[in-house]
């Protein structure tokens, strides 16, 4: 039987997920993003060099792995052409091994500019101002530009330009929108545009047919499950569905031809940008975490929060997402730490939640609630078998094993493809 598997971060993005498809591409036919933007970057180390990929999946490195940039995405087409040409540098054909859906819609130089009018607000949202969320505002609203209305061209301009003055109606004192011609932009998408045409595909198509021919599909998401439009912390989240509900709107494979879900969590918590953080650590120990971590944005550079690991979202995650099997990343992280704190409930006001709540709220009033494990103070990033990992860190997989009825499959301990365990 064919496998068809989705991987998602369980948590705020950040967890890893970069590393974890490169390492499970050699066991998948087709590597498939379903959503996002140029928002989300996914770090691997290859030829001991470190990539930060937006836009192609991260399979890309995996030799004779086809890649697919499914129709949930949206796409930059100036950052797409500027990431072929860094993978290209490793003497991979893309021309042979990345397809790009036709219907995915494309990011325009105005969506940037009303991103960054957004986020210049008191009450911004943090986003990454790459233009994701008006460019997916413009595709419910309706009056989006997907691939193929580049690869036809009838009404193109037409449509940019209509767009434009819907915006500078918006947003009459932005000097940046004032300034922008049509003409320039639609020059700019049709040149942007003849670098990629002939990796336009139906995508969908392609993908089912791969699963007809008895293929496997590796379905990868960006950002987390806490981002997601519906199932985060409204309003601080994503324009999308990094949940693996989401997989199958953005590539066009049915749900019931999906049969795995492997969720990734950090073994500790972090998230960039504004929004609720129960467990966030303003103390000794965070600054350990994000010294040891490096936890700076890959695709922005901005500082992430850190904080203990959240067991309560976390088994929310699991819960919506479906999870068959665990991922941690990051564990090596907390080495050097004495005590490990668990949150495994909330108080509020005096009363103790055992379920996470998305109103964030209610999310900034809690507190956490927290079971102390000791630490390891031992290094893992040399350990290769299970078998071989100190008691404790034994204890702290079995702990959460236990709280989320998941298993743990994958251990990593390292940010290179080597340091990793398959836990039995």
């Amino acid at each position: 039987m064919n496998k068809v598997t989705v991987l998602v971060g369980l948590q705020w993005g950040d967890e890893g997920k970069g590393k974890i498809v490169d390492i499970l591409s050699p066991y998948y036919d087709v590597v498939a993003r379903y959503q996002g933007g140029a928002n989300a970057g996914h770090t691997i180390v290859f030829n001991n060099k470190k990539y930060v990929l937006h836009l192609i999946p991260s399979g890309i490195f995996t030799e004779k792995i086809k890649c697919v940039i499914g129709n949930g995405t949206v796409i930059d087409l100036e950052a797409l052409n500027e990431e072929i040409d860094i993978v290209k540098e490793e003497n991979i054909d893309i021309s042979s091994r990345l397809l790009i859906s036709g219907n995915a819609h494309v990011i325009l130089k105005y969506h940037k500019i009303v991103d960054a009018i957004n986020e210049s607000k008191s009450n911004k949202i943090g986003t990454t101002k790459k233009g994701i969320g008006p460019c997916y505002f413009d595709k419910y609203a309706r009056r989006g530009i997907k691939i193929q209305d580049i690869a036809f061209g009838v009404g193109l301009l037409e449509k940019i330009s209509d767009n434009l003055e819907n915006l500078r109606r918006i947003f009459p004192e932005s000097y940046e929108l004032k300034e922008l011609s049509p003409e320039m932009i639609y020059e700019e998408l049709l040149n942007q545009f003849s670098k990629v045409k002939n990796l336009v595909s139906d995508t969908h198509i392609f993908l089912n047919n791969m699963i007809k021919g008895n293929k496997n599909i590796l379905l990868e998401g960006a950002q987390g499950a806490l981002l997601d439009v519906d199932f985060g912390t409204y309003p601080f989240i994503t324009s999308s569905h990094p949940t693996a509900g989401g997989a199958s709107i953005g590539t066009g494979i049915p749900v019931n031809k999906i049969n795995s879900v492997v969720g990734i969590f950090k073994a500790y918590l972090t998230r960039v940008g504004e929004g609720p953080f129960p467990t966030e650590l303003f103390d000794i120990n965070g600054k350990i975490m994000s010294e040891r971590g490096n936890e700076f944005g890959a695709t922005t550079g901005r500082h992430r929060r850190c904080g203990w690991l959240d067991l309560v979202a976390l088994k929310y995650t699991v819960l919506v997402n479906g999870v068959t099997d665990l991922v941690i990343t990051k564990s090596d992280v907390l080495d050097v730490f004495d005590e490990i704190n668990v949150c495994t409930g909330y108080d509020y006001k005096g009363n103790i939640i055992s379920e996470f709540p998305t109103n964030p709220k209610l999310l900034s009033d809690i507190k956490p609630v927290y079971k102390v494990l000791k630490g390891w103070k031992l290094s893992l990033n040399e350990i290769k078998e299970s078998s071989d990992l100190p008691d404790n860190f034994k204890s702290y997989l079995s702990f959460i094993e236990d709280y989320l009825e998941v298993k743990i499959k994958y251990i990593s301990t390292g940010p290179s493809r080597e340091e990793i365990i398959i836990n039995p």
